[in-house]
């Protein structure tokens, strides 16, 4: 009868005392193995219609997920972030109206980051803006195009950021990050016109 590994990690192999059947042997071997290997899947909407039934993850899974670039455990309940690819800044391009550099903060940018098994997301740089309406809005979206899907929050995530007490009666403004990837600035009015607003050291859960 089949029999397991010398290493005690439950996987299955075809004996001597079997009927011959290759696809069998091959068969009972991939069960056992394939949970203990790290699988490749496109995304995580790919992984979850996969790992189904008699493939459902079992704790100590790994994953890699190709769109995010992302290790992942499971851990019996849930699928855990281990890791993070390449944390490369990405620049975000300004909305009309906002330039790049302001206070010489460097340029707007974000990255993905993994902070202890959770993905975040983090900017820097500055923007700066030489000038308003009379009457500005209250609010503004400062990036020109959404972020991507694989950096949008969950649900709304809201931060403080810096700005200049230059021509404003407040140095310190919110932002929305928005699930739909646009970032909106809050707290303009007439006596608050900052020439610059900040982000480095702004993060947000994911």
């Amino acid at each position: 009868m089949a029999t397991t590994d010398t290493y005690g990690q439950g996987i299955g192999l075809w004996s001597m005392s079997d009927a011959p059947s290759i696809p069998d042997a091959i068969a009972l071997f991939a069960k056992g193995a394939l949970p203990r290997l790290r699988l490749t899947f496109a995304s995580a909407s790919t992984r979850g219609a996969t790992l189904v039934g008699a493939s459902a993850p079992v704790a100590g899974m790994m994953t890699w997920l190709n769109d995010v670039g992302r290790l992942d455990v499971y851990d019996g309940s849930a699928w855990v972030a281990v890791s993070t690819g390449a944390s490369a800044w990405k620049t975000i391009t300004p909305a009309s109206g906002w330039t790049q550099n302001g206070n010489s903060n460097g340029t707007f940018q974000y990255r993905l980051l993994n902070i202890a098994g959770e993905e975040s997301l983090q900017f820097r740089g500055g923007l700066g803006r030489s000038s308003y309406p009379t009457t500005p809005a209250g609010s503004y979206t400062v990036n020109n195009s959404a972020l991507p899907t694989a950096v949008r929050p969950q649900t709304l995530r809201t931060v403080l950021m810096p700005c200049s007490d230059v021509s404003s009666d407040r140095i310190a403004l919110k932002m929305d990050v928005r699930t739909d990837g646009y970032l909106e600035v809050f707290g303009f009015s007439s006596a608050t016109k900052p020439p610059w607003i900040g982000f480095n050291g702004v993060t947000v859960s994911l």
